[in-house]
């Protein structure tokens, strides 16, 4: 007989986020780094290359997270933070450059960067709201 309870649906969602997330950082963050930004200048290159590993990074402990998520408090919403500060990157950016091609790909991007945060933040409230 197991002695771990279930875990709560709300928990399970800040969870499957959280994995979600890993994936995209992990994903991204490799690629980012491996081929920075070559067509410009050294220093946006070597920038471009540095913010791939702190993507990259970000995923691990998204990874992290997600995996030990029942002992998890803070550090969901400190990710939860960072997803929204790259939606206001990503804003920042589409209101002095312009909307990169294909924009569908680049909004969806957007939306979900917007809406992960608010779901991750209220479904580890709801988790933790009786503690």
């Amino acid at each position: 007989m197991s002695s771990i309870s279930p875990m709560p649906a709300s928990q399970r969602v800040v969870q499957v986020c959280l994995f979600l997330v890993a994936a995209i950082a992990l994903f991204g963050g490799t690629v980012q780094l491996l081929l920075g930004q070559p067509e410009t200048t050294p220093r946006l290159d070597n920038l471009h290359r540095f913010m791939g590993g702190v993507y990259l990074s970000t995923g691990v402990i998204s990874l992290w997270a997600a995996v030990t998520i029942r002992q998890q408090k803070t550090l969901v919403y400190l990710i939860a933070f960072a997803v929204l500060m790259a939606a206001v990157g990503r804003l920042v950016s589409i209101s002095k450059v312009g909307l990169p091609e294909p924009a569908g790909v680049w909004l969806a991007y957007l939306v979900s960067e917007l809406v992960f945060p608010i779901i991750i933040a209220a479904a580890h409230l709801a988790t933790h709201r009786h503690e």
